[in-house]
């Protein structure tokens, strides 16, 4: 039996997505797909936790949205987009929130008429908001028994610093003094024409278009969110004492820019090639060579306002301050040496198969779509993104570990058993 040989992609052809600015201001873009019988409509909102006023708010209105309105119970809404097959999603970050509903092209209008009652009538009852609370205390207190969140949570105090709104963490108590007024404040502040737009993805014909735009249409006005974001404070180095754990997660990175910045993408690159796939050679180093870990990643991480580049993984106790060294020797090298053609072309490969991937059919392209917007890009960046991947080359990717990862500006968060003697 014959195999094929692998299709390397040298360039991506993603469609344009069609924009419309409603009456209210409302922006929207319409990606067609009619050979699939799905539709998806995501709005977004900024409204993420650097616009809350109070801790946990922006969470919570969320997360809450779809437990009752005017006109329907939670359980009601639920059987509702359960009897048509509908999905209702809702993620949450520093900046944005996004709440993405999906539907059989068939069932549109009865998903769009329950998602008119989840984006535009919430009642926010009070007994789930209890519950809610309650219940989120008690996972955050479970996750904060980890010493990888204790290490994440620290490397955003580090980076940031421990008041500023990318690196705060609000204790689990205060869940308990949160509000149903807090949470309606954070919705009619937040939840505006001003603060969203809107993709659409799938099989979009002339009802779906007007049905579509006739939602959009229904946000209210407000003002446009605009939190004040202080200067960063931050700490190089920092140990988290955690008795009694096995294993010590670290996390070591820095501030650097965010991906509109030129070298942004290269510095993906460089992420990559330390421990952006199961070959990078942190995982040759720690996992292969030694087996200190069963993983480690890199990457860099984007912000509206703010971007940085960080490595993670988790290491035996015993092990953690040989580990340490093997990844900063590994940094160094990187720096140091020219890495081999033949390795920039496998992470190129591999890089440029992750994106194909991340845009497989009519969802994937709608994630793209609406990341490059609240880059300021269009999708036409795509294709401009692969062919930066596919020029860069031994020399450049030396050039950025060499100004970006110099020893003296990394940040390190070791939390474990014997994290201050380490």
């Amino acid at each position: 039996m014959k195999h094929p040989t692998p299709q390397i992609p040298t360039t991506i052809d993603l469609p344009r997505a069609e924009r419309t600015r409603l009456d209210n201001g409302t922006e929207l873009y319409l990606l067609p797909a009619n050979e699939f019988e799905v539709l998806r409509v995501s709005f977004v909102f900024r409204a993420g936790t650097v616009h809350q006023r109070r801790p946990f708010a922006a969470s919570a209105t969320a997360n809450l949205l779809a437990e009752g309105s005017a006109r329907l119970s939670a359980r009601e809404i639920a059987e509702q987009l359960d009897f048509y097959g509908s999905y209702y999603d809702v993620s949450i970050d520093r900046d944005f929130v996004y709440l993405s509903f999906c539907t059989l092209t068939r069932f549109f209008r009865e998903t769009l008429a329950t998602a008119a009652e989840i984006l535009l009538h919430p009642l926010f009852p009070e007994p789930e908001l209890r519950t809610y609370c309650a219940k989120r205390r008690q996972e955050l207190d479970i996750e904060r028994t980890k010493v990888e969140t204790e290490a994440r949570e620290a490397f955003a105090r580090s980076l940031f610093g421990a008041k500023h709104p990318y690196g705060i963490s609000y204790p689990g108590s205060e869940y308990e003094t949160l509000t149903r007024a807090d949470v309606e404040e954070h919705y009619r502040r937040l939840y505006t024409a001003e603060n969203c737009f809107v993709v659409c993805s799938g099989h979009i014909g002339p009802e779906e278009r007007e049905a579509i735009a006739a939602l959009a249409r229904q946000l209210p006005h407000g003002t446009r969110a605009e939190a004040p974001m202080p200067a960063t404070e931050t700490t190089h180095e920092a140990r988290v004492t955690h008795p009694g754990a096995v294993q010590s997660s670290i996390r070591i990175g820095r501030l650097l820019f965010p991906r509109q910045h030129p070298d942004f993408l290269g510095m993906q690159v460089v992420a990559a090639v330390l421990g952006g796939y199961f070959g990078s050679r942190l995982m040759q180093a720690l996992r292969e060579e030694r087996g200190y870990t069963y993983g480690v990643t890199a990457a860099m991480v984007n912000f509206e306002r703010e971007g940085y580049f960080a490595l993670a993984t988790q290491v035996g106790t015993e092990v953690t301050a040989d580990a340490l060294r093997l990844i900063y020797d590994e940094i160094e090298r990187l720096r140091t040496v020219p890495m081999e053609e033949s390795e920039l072309r496998l992470v190129q490969n591999i890089l440029a198969g992750e994106m194909m991937r991340i845009l497989d059919g009519p969802f994937g392209v709608a994630d793209a779509t609406i990341e490059n917007i609240l880059c300021g890009m269009d999708n036409d960046s795509i294709a401009r993104n692969l062919q930066r991947i596919r020029a860069i080359t031994p020399a450049e990717v030396q050039r950025l570990a060499t100004q970006y990862l110099r020893r003296e500006d990394l940040v390190t968060v070791v939390a474990g058993a014997d994290a201050e003697g380490i």
